[in-house]
């Protein structure tokens, strides 16, 4: 039996394999193979601790960081023996690292997931979701697996998701993930996950028993009809800009990243640095991560962060190459595929651009019906978007995914209770997060224990919902609001393990989480996946919809019947009663 090591380095002068037995080391020479670097090995090493070292130039500004003190992860590890840890010596030129990086583990052989279609279609109900934050509080999971992915397939979480109708879990990233370096000063440490290091390497404390774990949760949830769709980071890496740390592609082949012409680091996703997807080699990594995920784990498809990036080369193009390889990948082409259709880079606003099978968050939906219930939305927008949002997707099946909020922003339940964001405890003055969040608070900022306030606030939470759950496309629910959680006003909880970004499952709003319940139960039975054009708007009081009145500011609401009988649907939306009547 023999092992074979190689890692892409086209730059270095020398590279080493470095297994690990407790805290020694031994380092081994690896031979050049093009590109790469390979060593072969005999015996069996599964368990095997291991990383790498390469030696160079050291010039960042032009960018080669090669420094034989760095230990290096493997860009295609799949197991870590620890989760990473922020050090400042990892950015430090000469400083040995090899007690501070995780080691990557060699993996015995991995059966493959039986090839199935996705437990998911569109137009069903995506529930976004924490893994930690999920499960950290909840008193049906027996607390060692609190926190966990192993949670997700604990009988009191599968009854819940099922009591929803959900169609799909979306986890957000499981990946191993680094602390930016400012958090730890403040005593903070990123709870959300979005700063990974390599692809492929679940996160150990988040799933413990690495891709067994995951591959037993998915398999649970689809044994009771629940898809799994992954929150993947293939945008950027935790290796930040030019002070960050050097852990793994940094150290090994920086050209990964995307440089502009004075070879400066782009940054079109605002964490430091952009991998270039215009590189064969990145693509190829991304597309063998997916493929893990798949073949290990049966996962039902990705949700792909800032996912801009992955069609620019600098700029973004519909036709990007990563589009055509995975449509052709026999294992990805039917996978569930989700853009989040933006990145902060020039022309980084891309909604609709996405190829025709892709789904797409639409923050257009989310905006304008906040916008409509707030009270400065027209009816024709809010029709739109109840439609299908035509104007961005076109006539054809509906590629939107509707949301009212997510991991990032208020809270459902924050957006009828705060006009400001209140980010104090992420140690950034109020500064972080977004300043205008179409939210409104009813006459009180913040908790209020009077009666009408929580009333014309409960009120308003339903009629949202109800607006969600009558929309045509693909909808999708974050943790917890279905009854009602609060981040105590915090717009951008990415750094809060803390009661803050833990969802307090002992104080659930029993009362809107049945209306959540009773609108998924109708929407299960005839999810609307494209909007019925045989149909009639009509005024509130059952008149047609004449033109005028589309434009009447302040319109009191609309009303839809369906009369096509293969797609069925009746709903009443009235901004002044707060309703949504749904038949």
């Amino acid at each position: 039996m023999t092992a074979t090591f190689r890692v892409r380095a086209p730059r270095a002068r020398a590279v080493w394999l470095c297994r690990f037995d407790g805290q020694a080391e031994t380092r081994t020479a690896m031979a050049r193979d093009g590109d790469d670097w390979v060593l072969d090995l005999p015996g069996e090493l599964a368990g095997t601790r291991y990383g790498y070292r390469a030696d160079g130039e050291w010039a960042p500004e032009r960018g080669l960081w090669f420094d034989p003190a760095k230990l290096l992860v493997d860009p295609r590890a799949i197991e870590l023996d620890r989760r990473f840890v922020y050090d400042p010596a990892l950015s430090v030129h000469g400083a040995d690292t090899a007690a501070l990086v995780p080691k990557a583990v060699v993996p015995p052989p991995l059966p493959e997931v039986p090839r199935a279609p996705p437990r998911f279609t569109p137009g069903g109900l995506i529930y976004e979701l924490n893994v930690r934050g999920f499960t950290r509080l909840h008193p049906d999971v027996p607390e060692a697996r609190r926190g966990t992915v192993a949670a997700l397939a604990e009988p009191a979480v599968i009854a819940h998701l099922q009591s929803l109708h959900v169609s799909a879990v979306e986890l957000m990233p499981v990946v191993a993930w680094i602390d930016e370096r400012h958090l730890p000063p403040l005593g903070l440490s990123n709870f959300w996950g979005y700063n990974p290091v390599a692809p492929m390497a679940l996160d150990p404390g988040l799933c413990p028993g690495g891709i067994v774990e995951l591959r037993e949760t998915v398999a649970a949830l689809h044994a009771a009809g629940i898809g799994v769709i992954l929150d993947i980071v293939l945008n950027h890496t935790g290796e930040s800009d030019m002070f960050g740390p050097v852990l793994c592609l940094r150290g090994l082949d920086d050209a990964a990243y995307a440089r502009d012409g004075q070879r400066r680091l782009i940054n079109d996703t605002g964490c430091g640095n952009t991998l270039d997807f215009a590189q064969p080699a990145v693509r190829a990594l991304a597309l063998d991560s997916l493929r893990h995920f798949v073949r290990h784990a049966g996962v039902d498809g990705f949700r792909f962060d800032l996912a801009t990036v992955l069609a620019r080369g600098p700029a973004f193009s519909p036709a990007a190459p990563i589009f055509a390889e995975i449509a052709a990948d026999p294992r990805l082409a039917d996978r569930v595929l989700i853009a989040e259709p933006w990145d902060i880079g020039p022309g980084g606003y891309q909604l609709g651009r996405f190829p025709p099978h892709w789904l797409e968050w639409n923050d257009r939906f989310r905006d304008d019906v906040r916008r409509f219930w707030r009270g400065d939305g027209d009816v024709a927008t809010l029709a739109t978007r109840l439609a299908g949002s035509a104007d961005v997707f076109g006539e054809q099946a509906c590629r939107s995914v509707n949301f009212l909020a997510a991991h990032d922003g208020f809270t459902l339940a924050d957006t009828v209770a705060y006009e400001h964001r209140h980010n104090w405890a992420n140690g950034e003055h109020n500064r972080d997060g977004h300043g205008d969040n179409l939210s409104w608070n009813n006459g009180i900022e913040g908790p209020s224990d009077d009666p009408a306030v929580a009333a014309r606030r409960r009120a308003d939470l339903k009629a949202l919902l109800g607006t969600l759950f009558a929309s045509t496309g693909t909808i999708l629910l974050t943790a917890g609001d279905e009854f009602g959680r609060s981040q105590q006003g915090n717009n951008n909880a990415y750094c809060q393990d803390s009661p803050i970004g833990w969802i307090d499952w002992a104080r659930r709003d029993s009362d809107l989480e049945d209306h959540v319940r009773r609108l998924a139960a109708r929407r299960a039975a005839r999810p609307p996946a494209q909007f019925p054009r045989a149909g009639e708007w009509r005024t509130l009081t059952g008149e047609p919809m004449a033109e005028a009145l589309w434009d009447t500011p302040n319109a009191p609401g609309v009303a839809y019947v369906s009369n096509d009988a293969a797609r069925p649907l009746a709903f009443a939306v009235d901004r002044a009663a707060r309703r949504v009547s749904i038949d």
